[in-house]
């Protein structure tokens, strides 16, 4: 069996796997390929590809070759034409908001696994690269916001006087959003964190920081420990309590978002008018439509002097060690996919293999998906 790895496009500067990864799947008897340049952007060469037992070669060979192909980033809809059918690809497909990709791949009798919809299960912790990516994106957030913000972090004692301490909101305590605190913490912040679930309460307050709490939120256990849709009544309730600590706050850095719909909207134009000039919005919902209202996804602004950076893909910035958390990640969701003798072996008993394919034989096979796609007509 022949694995292939695609290089990505053009701005995105992480990839699917290093020459450590690579060094694991020849372990596992299945022969490598990688596309030229396939690394360079993570500061790994084709040399060490090589090294690690990998054969170089260009991307219409390996379309035309590889039995699986594994990527970040989904390849283009066109492209998916000159692949073979029957052909396997894992990729971060985000196949809620992508019908027509996804719809593509079942024309074209391709193999779709999406890493960003594998089971939250603890034997899939080990694949979940959601949470390996929001890791790097949550740390990153921080730093742009340092970065960006016209004064220091943490407080000093000078001889020119005190230097009181930035005050940073975090919205949403998931993976991210306590990456966030940590990283928060460790610059000498004082931080405040707004999540629904008061379940989070115990990790917040043990990371340092302070848990807001708004009272009536609806906790849904079957939804795997994610935030749920809210009433009405309680976004009223909750709008206000934001309001009042955001307008306080010199940074805000926002990673709420619910599995397959618009992230939730926390922080309202008007309060970003209400709040200091020089401070700092990072929006790492911006593809899911953001949880700031004024939010550009992929785009820095300035509205009434804040500057809101509108970025979900944070973790591009970090590119050798995402793209190893990423690697490490696929070589064990591969593993369920490859045989002792090396061979792809599609083990549809297997909740994860069934949880994560999206499409197979000219089908959408994912449940939840295709009854989201029947619902959008």
């Amino acid at each position: 069996m022949i694995i292939g790895i695609l290089k990505e496009a053009a701005g995105e500067r992480r990839v699917a796997m290093l020459p450590d990864s690579v060094a694991a799947l020849v372990k596992l008897k299945a022969k490598v390929m990688v596309e030229k340049d396939a690394g360079a952007a993570a500061y790994s060469s084709d040399q060490g590809y090589a090294d690690a037992g990998a054969t170089i070669t260009v991307r219409e060979q390996l379309l035309k070759e590889a039995d699986i192909l594994v990527g970040i980033n989904p390849p283009p809809a066109d492209e998916m034409k000159t692949m073979k059918k029957g052909q396997v690809i894992l990729a971060v497909f985000n196949p809620f908001f992508n019908q027509e990709l996804v719809m593509a791949m079942a024309a074209a009798d391709i193999t779709a696994f999406s890493l960003d919809v594998i089971p939250r299960t603890t034997r899939a912790q080990a694949m979940d690269i959601l949470s390996s990516m929001a890791t790097v994106a949550g740390y990153k957030a921080v730093l742009a916001a340092a970065d960006r913000l016209p004064r220091f972090f943490p407080m000093f004692m000078t001889a020119a006087g005190t230097i009181t301490p930035a005050k940073v909101l975090i919205l949403g305590a998931g993976v991210a959003g306590l990456q966030a605190i940590a990283t928060s913490r460790k610059l000498g912040a004082v931080v405040e964190v707004f999540d629904v679930r008061a379940a989070v309460k115990e990790e917040v307050v043990g990371l340092g920081a302070k848990f807001v709490e708004v009272e009536g939120a609806k906790d849904d256990k079957a939804a795997g420990g994610y935030a749920v849709e809210q009433t009405d009544e309680f976004k009223q309730r909750q709008a206000a309590v934001i309001h009042e600590h955001a307008v306080k706050s010199d940074v805000i850095i926002c990673t709420a978002q619910i599995p397959g719909r618009q992230a939730p909207l926390l922080i309202r134009k008007e309060t970003v008018e209400y709040m200091k000039p020089g401070s700092v919005i990072i929006d790492l919902a911006a593809s899911t439509g953001g949880n700031c209202e004024v939010t550009v996804n992929n785009e820095t602004i300035s509205h009434t002097g804040v500057t809101v950076v509108g970025n979900s893909l944070l973790a591009v910035d970090l590119p050798s060690d995402a793209s190893k958390m990423f690697g490490k990640n696929l070589i064990n969701f591969l593993k369920l996919l490859i045989s002792q003798d090396g061979e792809l072996v599609l083990n549809w008993e297997d909740d994860l293999v069934k949880g994560t394919a999206l499409t197979h034989q000219g089908a959408v096979v994912h449940e939840r998906l295709r009854q989201a796609y029947e619902m959008n007509g």
